[in-house]
């Protein structure tokens, strides 16, 4: 058990997620993306349209996030175990318009080779403000009021 929480630490896991918090801290792109592998892919359950796979589109993804944000920092906690690391994020910076740019998430890989292979991905940008807890549990779970769409009864099945 031992020697395998050494690996974790020195080439697996926790190196990656170490490594890729660096490479975002410094803005190395070639750093950044290959901690990645090749056929990398990434779901993001809460929005999964944004789902993509390969390298490629990694440094594209970066190449923007560093262009639009040139002061882009990261912070980084994390728990590992040989294969997986499940990492919470927080993003800052200033755009290039002056506003500022804070996300906030979890990001959880799948590691082989010191690379991420696939990942999870729930990192948003912080909503300031948005409201409270009860106005949005009622935003996301009643019908018509802007959250997701619900149950909706037609006229004609109504019931006195």
């Amino acid at each position: 058990m031992e020697i395998a929480m050494r690996e974790a630490m020195t080439d697996g896991p926790v190196a990656l997620a170490q490594r890729l918090k660096q490479a975002v801290n410094d803005h190395d792109l070639d750093a950044l993306v290959s901690c990645f592998a090749e056929e990398y892919r990434n779901e993001t359950p809460a929005h999964p349209a944004r789902g993509f796979e390969g390298r490629p589109q990694v440094r594209r993804n970066w190449e923007q996030i560093f262009a639009a944000v040139p002061d882009l920092t990261a912070e980084l906690r994390w728990i590992a175990d040989q294969e997986t690391v499940w990492t919470e994020w927080e993003m800052r910076g200033t755009r290039r318009d002056g506003s500022p740019h804070l996300m906030r998430g979890v990001v959880i890989f799948g590691v082989e080779g010191g690379e991420a292979t696939w990942a999870r991905f729930y990192l948003e940008p912080v909503e300031e403000g948005g409201g409270d807890v009860n106005e949005n549990v009622r935003r996301t779970v009643v019908a018509g009021s802007g959250g997701s769409p619900g149950p909706e009864t037609q006229p004609s099945e109504r019931r006195s």
